[in-house]
């Protein structure tokens, strides 16, 4: 509680418990509070964009426009074998508001970055704006949806959770207290030509200095449920437990090099987080050791992570609430797959 609202007097405490019982908080008994069950996801993307129950399938994907907090308190527990997503880190760069913005170029989360080289540089969050109420926030989200998704893998399925340098140790230790269990990071290797910039208004004076470390690496949280009893036992019963080597005499690593997304991805799915076909198809095919299984992508977004694993004949399922994403996911899965 004191991560969330600070060093706060007893007497503090128990006043606002009890000034909010029944709206917020139900009484267990003498001193012992619970959050109410629909206090606990007042903050859910649903009230950004009004869920659905359209569905749609190619291949051995299917898409669900749903809120994914939803999705997962409802369905079946052991039922999804690995996770693979790219989520949103601030919880509002993909609301309508910024999105809008984002295509009129008008500010907002999303910052245009200046030319570099004569090369375009794609928009990218501002993770940098994020106040300490935003931060806790985000940890409250991954801590919710971390308990949730947990429930609904089986033991030993890898969640593999793309993030950012500013924000991946709050959304890590989220995740770990909703009760995944760390297992490091992958390393996607690609230089982005982000960051690397001079102070704004004053880069002739500080010529030699940059804000921010050139990007030329992306974290992807690496978790997985644990495992029943040894990790033998745990891939004859589930077929879970660890990553599928690249070779017999090469072991699934945690650094992949990548290029940027290639134009050509991009027009088919006009995603401004899509990930590349060449990267997520090495990760997509590690995540279940015996090929096996289905691969849940809760913010899937443009669909590419559902396109990679088409091409790899393995079973998808992805969760989608923005309903323009959700058209551009159902067009682009079925040419992604095919590059």
């Amino acid at each position: 509680m004191e991560d969330l609202i600070g060093i706060t007097s007893p007497s503090s405490v128990r006043s606002y418990l009890q000034k909010n019982v029944g709206e917020t908080f139900l009484r267990q008994e003498r001193g012992k509070y619970s959050l109410k069950k629909s206090a606990q996801f007042s903050f859910r993307q649903k009230q950004l964009f009004p869920s659905s129950s359209d569905t749609f399938s190619i291949g051995k994907s299917k898409i669900v426009r749903a809120d994914c907090l939803d999705w997962l308190e409802n369905a079946a527990p052991n039922s999804i074998h690995a996770v693979v997503t790219d989520p949103p880190y601030g919880l509002v760069e993909y609301s309508p508001k910024e999105l809008e913005k984002l295509k009129e170029k008008s500010g907002g989360v999303w910052r245009q970055p200046p030319s570099f080289d004569g090369n375009k540089r794609s928009p990218l969050p501002r993770f940098t704006t994020l106040t300490p109420k935003d931060l806790n926030r985000l940890s409250e989200f991954f801590n919710i949806w971390s308990k949730l998704l947990t429930r609904v893998l089986v033991p030993g399925a890898n969640v593999v959770v793309a993030a950012n340098p500013l924000v991946s140790h709050i959304i890590s230790n989220a995740l770990a207290k909703g009760g995944l269990e760390r297992r490091g990071e992958i390393v996607r290797l690609v230089r982005t030509m982000r960051g690397g910039d001079r102070p704004k208004a004053a880069h002739e004076e500080f010529s030699d200095v940059s804000v921010m470390p050139r990007s030329m690496w992306e974290p992807w949280l690496t978790f997985r449920k644990p495992i029943e009893g040894r990790v033998q036992d745990n891939l004859r019963k589930w077929k879970t437990g660890g990553f599928r080597r690249i070779s017999e005499a090469r072991p699934f690593g945690d650094v992949i090099d990548s290029a940027p997304t290639r134009a050509s991805e991009r027009r088919i799915a006009p995603h401004p987080s899509l990930k590349p076909q060449g990267f997520l198809r090495q990760l997509v095919r590690g995540v279940l050791p015996l090929g096996e299984g289905i691969i849940l992508d809760p913010f899937c977004g443009g669909g590419s992570t559902l396109a990679a694993a088409n091409h790899l004949d393995y079973k998808s399922l992805g969760l989608e609430i923005s309903p323009d994403y959700f058209e551009i996911a159902k067009q682009s899965i079925g040419q992604l797959e095919k590059i």
